[in-house]
């Protein structure tokens, strides 16, 4: 049976939202906002920018929500090694999810051990930390067969999530691409949509396709729309530039 709202706590919402923070002319007092609001509505996680882990960590310690950040990120095509001394540097911050983009030329040159070994050698730090890897593809530049390739890697080398997007590309999350990734994936493998997910009724959506995370910027909107729809109110309005939410198509 699909998910719909009558079937969903408030915490399903919420846990399935990873708020990102991930803009570059973000200031530092936007970023802070935007962890007191993650912590507020009880998301999965904040991701923030490498720079922002310390700040996000004393701002979240005590809190259910984790902090993530980015490796190789938006274009992923740095050599592994700086991959691997982001990811530790990450790690030492207080980061416990990883959000890494794969070696896009190298997947489209057909060097697939060179993607596997890349993003292995981030899971392997990773997980040795106790911290999960959502791997992410950039599918806007991908064929579907090179989706499907990008899948098999990623689970032969370890990762916990399968990713659609950075939100940096010209396309983000398609219903299509979720189909696919959640069919060329084992079970155990989550899939976290990014990139246009900016709506409760686009976040159920994609849950029914299943998906378990999203990166969302409007999650205040989202979470609130839900709140007035459970107490029978019309849903509230577009989302706010405000409080720790970004336009933005993350």
């Amino acid at each position: 049976m699909p998910y719909t709202i009558e079937d969903l706590t408030e915490r399903d919402i919420a846990k399935t939202i990873d708020h990102s923070l991930l803009r570059p002319e973000l200031d530092d007092a936007f970023v802070e906002d935007g962890c007191r609001l993650a912590a507020e509505y009880h998301v999965a996680s904040v991701c923030v920018r490498p720079a922002d882990v310390v700040r996000a960590r004393s701002i979240l310690e005590g809190t259910d929500v984790a902090v993530g950040t980015t490796i190789g990120f938006p274009h992923g095509n740095h050599r592994t090694s700086i991959k691997v001394a982001e990811a530790r540097h990450a790690l030492d911050d207080g980061a416990t999810e990883l959000d890494m983009v794969i070696q896009i030329g190298a997947l489209k040159s057909g060097r697939d051990a060179d993607v596997q070994a890349d993003i292995e050698a981030v899971v392997d730090v990773a997980h040795a930390a106790g911290a999960i890897v959502k791997v992410i593809f950039e599918n806007a530049y991908l064929t579907d067969e090179e989706k499907i390739r990008a899948c098999h890697l990623t689970e032969a080398a370890g990762g916990d999530f399968v990713k659609t997007s950075t939100g940096f590309a010209s396309g983000g999350a398609t219903h299509d691409d979720l189909r696919l990734m959640r069919a060329n994936t084992s079970p155990h493998i989550q899939v976290k949509a990014a990139g246009g997910v900016r709506t409760l009724d686009a976040l159920i959506d994609v849950m029914n396709l299943g998906v378990t995370r999203i990166g969302a910027t409007a999650t205040k909107t989202i979470i609130d729309d839900f709140r007035a729809r459970k107490a029978g109110l019309a849903p509230v309005g577009s989302a706010s530039s405000s409080s720790g939410e970004q336009a933005g198509t993350y």
